[in-house]
C-alpha cells in the first residue's frame, strides 16, 4: 500500500500545529474538510491512513451535519479495510457524553452523578428530583459550551421556560453533580498510540467552564490583550490512574485522546470528559518533554509504508 495520512475534520483553525508536525516528521498528509462533498460507495478510497478529528462542537461553527457526514465516511472507509484512527465507534464517544459516562463507569472509573433528560418537558421536574446545586450541560457539547451552574431550582426552571434556554444539539440535556475542586484546577491527561504523553494542569479559579486548550480558542481580555496562560504541565498524576485510562482507551479503540478529571474537596478523583479530537496548548507544548502533535505525526507515519515517509528531525 502507498499513500498518505488523511486528516478528516471540519475546523481549519485547529490544523496548523498538526500540519507543522507532519512537515517536521516528513509525513505526507492531506486534509479532508468534511463540511460538504460526496463519496461514491462503490469506489475504493485512496490508500493511506485516515485520522478522524471530528468534533462535538462542530455545530457551533455552522457545521452541524459534519457529525452525520463523518458517520458515513468512517463506515465507508472501514468497509474497504482502511486503517482508521478514532473511527466510527470513537466518533460516537466524541459526540455523546452519555456514551462517555457509560463507558467510563463500565471500566470502573469514577464519574459524576448524572441524569440525562430527553427533551424539555421533564427538565424542571428532573432538576427538582436531582437537587441543587448542580450543573446543566449538553450531551453533545465541546469546549465547555452550554455548561451552567445552578444553585436554585427556581432559577433553573425559569431559565428552561424562558427565551434564553439553550437546546442541546441532540435534544438531550444532562443534569450533573457540581464537583468542587480541592484546589481550583482540573487536569487533562494526553494519550497517543497507547502511551501517556503528558498531563496539563488547567487553572479554573476564574470559574469558567470553557477550557479549550488550543491557541485558536484563546479569548482576549477587555483590552485586547491575551490572558495569562491557564495551562501548565503537571508531573504528579497518580500512575495507577494513568494505567486505568490506558486500559480504557485500548478497550474503546481510541488511539488519540485527552481525558479530563477533577480532584474534589471530599477526596474523590472524578473523570468527566473524553476528548477524542484533542488539541494542545502552545504554552505547554513549548515546555513539554514530548510534543503531542509530533507524537501523533510520528505514530501515523509509522503506519504508512516506509518508502512513503522520509522522517526528519
Amino acid at each position: 500500500m502507498s499513500g498518505k495520512v488523511y486528516v478528516i475534520h471540519e475546523n481549519p483553525q485547529w490544523i496548523p500545529p498538526f500540519a507543522a508536525a507532519f512537515e517536521a516528521e516528513g509525513v505526507p498528509f492531506e486534509e479532508w474538510l468534511l463540511t460538504d462533498g460526496s463519496i461514491d460507495l462503490a469506489v475504493e478510497p485512496p490508500d493511506g491512513v485516515f485520522w478522524s478529528r471530528l468534533s462535538a462542537s462542530a455545530h457551533t461553527r455552522d457545521h452541524a451535519h459534519s457529525k452525520e457526514f463523518g458517520r458515513a465516511v468512517l463506515r465507508w472507509l472501514a468497509s474497504w479495510g482502511r486503517t482508521v484512527i478514532n473511527g466510527a465507534d470513537v466518533l460516537e464517544l466524541e459526540v455523546s457524553k452519555v456514551a462517555q459516562h457509560a463507558a467510563l463507569r463500565h471500566a470502573g472509573i469514577e464519574v459524576p452523578r448524572t441524569v440525562a433528560v430527553f427533551g424539555t418537558d421533564d427538565l424542571a421536574a428532573a432538576a427538582e428530583r436531582f437537587g441543587a446545586p448542580f450543573i446543566s450541560k449538553h450531551n453533545q457539547g465541546g469546549k465547555g459550551l452550554g455548561v451552567r451552574r445552578w444553585d436554585s431550582i427556581d432559577d433553573f426552571t425559569a431559565w428552561v421556560a424562558g427565551p434564553d434556554f439553550e437546546h442541546s444539539p441532540d435534544g438531550i440535556t444532562l443534569l450533573q453533580e457540581l464537583l468542587v475542586a480541592r484546589t481550583p484546577f482540573i487536569t487533562r491527561a494526553e494519550f497517543v498510540a497507547g502511551e501517556f504523553v503528558y498531563a496539563v494542569r488547567v487553572d479554573t479559579s476564574a470559574g469558567s467552564f470553557e477550557l479549550c486548550p488550543a491557541e485558536a480558542c484563546a479569548i482576549p481580555d477587555a483590552d485586547g490583550v491575551e490572558p495569562e496562560p491557564m495551562f501548565r504541565l503537571r508531573d504528579d498524576v497518580d500512575p495507577t490512574l494513568i494505567d486505568r485510562y490506558l486500559a480504557f482507551l485500548a478497550a474503546e479503540g481510541v488511539g488519540i485522546a485527552g481525558i479530563e478529571f477533577i480532584e474534589t474537596l471530599d477526596g474523590r478523583t472524578v473523570t468527566y470528559d473524553v476528548n477524542t479530537n484533542t488539541n494542545y496548548n502552545p504554552d505547554v507544548e513549548a515546555s513539554a518533554p514530548r510534543s503531542g502533535p509530533r507524537e501523533i505525526a510520528r505514530w501515523l507515519g509509522t503506519l504508512l509504508p516506509r518508502e512513503v515517509v522520509g522522517v526528519r528531525g
